[in-house]
């Protein structure tokens, strides 16, 4: 065994000899040398390791011919990129894991435009001397939202920390017990308030908390009291909690501003479309609260980002804040955010020019009319041993927001007598791109809520069919 074992190691080529080789040429004139070189001592290094491990290797992989494909394979790997485009069949519109709200088309030319050429991002061009990055986003969001200033920071949290070190360190903030929240990723209120450098004083119990337990709570070191919108999840029951309105008037009577975390935060009511109505930012501002702060990739349908509206007094403060600075956005998130919040201001039918929007309110008779046109090609490509239906169910809006809320929605229901929904979902996300649904019931569910190309659904197999 030893003895095969050196005889092809013997017979594996030097890396010189394969950057002569004719069929390295045009790998060579696409690619660097160095990297071109490094991709041959892997394809080498693999081959050497599993001849030294005794593992079964056979003489024409040891060709130049084979270590060259092998090697190119490697290189067609390093050029896919990590983020690929899914189709999101799962019936949560805003999905976090697959990237939240989708941009609408004015924020994608937007994109292209800042990201193709030099911009004004901190230069005035009326008076020839460095500006400020977020002037116009800035004013998009006053006009919006009624507040006296506004600024932005690279998302929610960010937003949320900025605050809190900006108003509160090493002083107290007051928070009810029922609004100390998680989100996803284990974020919690408590430990970004002890990253600000602010000191938590929870108030009340988790299910009730009263104006007096504030008043009786407010001492010294009192710098801010805070209010956390309960976004993705609900307290019913035996439960009562202060209001915006009233803890403003506790506020005003100490001189302690009120900052509230929307998390999600809207700029239309959501209600006049059948949706339960989110907060609405100018709503908020309109009742006093001193800052507000809230996400720009959730029910708003834009890029992500933390947006900051509020007082100018404590604004100024923000935007004068070191953190600031590790916190701020780049020119593409700008771009972004800047032509949504246009689209706000200017748009003749909202619904449908910010997709977030366009998904929530969509017919059910539209839904299943996809739904029926799209059945048989995917019967075809599928074969006779899966059954199709399309059926009722209900969708989610996601990231958050109305976690109690579900939305009428159409599916189609695949199933097959000799594979399980799991496995069917499996098979789904090897398509091109893949296609990602929900398991229910032990059945695979497409949700159409939000596809609005037909062809979405059909999959594109790029490994063999299963015949299972």
């Amino acid at each position: 065994m030893a003895e095969r074992a050196t005889t092809l190691l013997r017979e594996l080529p030097s890396v010189d000899r394969l950057l002569k080789h004719p069929k390295s040429a045009a790998l060579l004139a696409r690619y660097n040398r160095n990297y071109i070189t490094q991709k041959f001592r892997e394809t080498l290094d693999h081959l050497r390791e599993s001849i030294q491990k005794g593992n079964s290797v056979a003489a024409e992989e040891l060709t130049d011919d084979s270590i060259l494909a092998h090697a190119e394979s490697l290189v067609l790997a390093d050029g896919r990129p990590g983020l690929i485009r899914v189709v999101n069949a799962t019936g949560t519109i805003l999905h976090t894991n697959l990237g939240r709200a989708l941009l609408p088309q004015a924020a994608i030319e937007a994109l292209s435009r800042v990201g193709t050429n030099p911009v004004n991002l901190e230069y005035d061009l009326a008076e020839g001397r460095r500006g400020k990055r977020e002037e116009g986003v800035e004013q998009a969001l006053v006009e919006l939202t009624g507040a006296e200033a506004a600024t932005v920071v690279n998302n929610n949290a960010a937003a949320v920390l900025l605050g809190l070190n900006t108003l509160a360190d090493a002083k107290e903030v007051i928070v009810s017990r029922g609004e100390l929240i998680e989100i996803g990723g284990s974020f919690r209120i408590p430990e970004v308030m002890a990253k600000s450098g602010a000191k938590l004083k929870e108030v009340g119990s988790t299910n009730r908390t009263h104006p007096e337990d504030y008043e009786k709570a407010i001492g010294k070191k009192t710098a801010l009291l805070l209010k956390v919108h309960t976004s993705n999840y609900k307290i019913v029951g035996f439960s009562a909690e202060v209001g915006l309105e009233e803890l403003v008037a506790i506020g005003k009577r100490h001189e302690i501003p009120v900052m509230e975390d929307l998390g999600s935060g809207a700029f239309t009511d959501l209600s006049q479309y059948g949706l339960p109505k989110e907060p609405i930012v100018a709503e908020r501002i309109k009742l006093g609260a001193d800052i507000v702060t809230f996400s720009g990739d959730k029910v708003l349908g834009g890029p992500q980002a933390g947006l900051i509206v509020g007082r100018k007094a404590w604004l100024s403060r923000m935007n004068k804040n070191p953190l600031k600075r590790a916190l701020r956005c780049g020119k593409l998130t700008l771009a972004a955010l800047e032509a949504t919040l246009r689209l706000y201001q200017q748009s003749a039918n909202i619904t449908e020019d910010i997709p977030t929007l366009r998904a929530f309110t969509r017919p059910l008779d539209e839904i299943e009319a996809l739904g029926r046109r799209v059945m048989p090609e995917l019967q075809k490509v599928l074969g006779g041993g899966f059954q199709l239906a399309v059926e009722d169910s209900t969708s989610q809006i996601g990231s958050g927001a109305l976690p109690t809320e579900e939305i009428p929605t159409k599916v189609i229901a695949v199933s097959n007598p000799n594979m399980g929904a799991e496995k069917i979902a499996r098979k789904f996300r090897t398509a091109d791109p893949p296609i990602l649904g929900r398991v229910k019931d032990n059945r695979f569910l497409l949700d159409l809520r939000t596809i609005f190309d037909p062809v979405d659904l059909v999959p594109n197999f790029t490994q063999p069919a299963d015949k299972t």
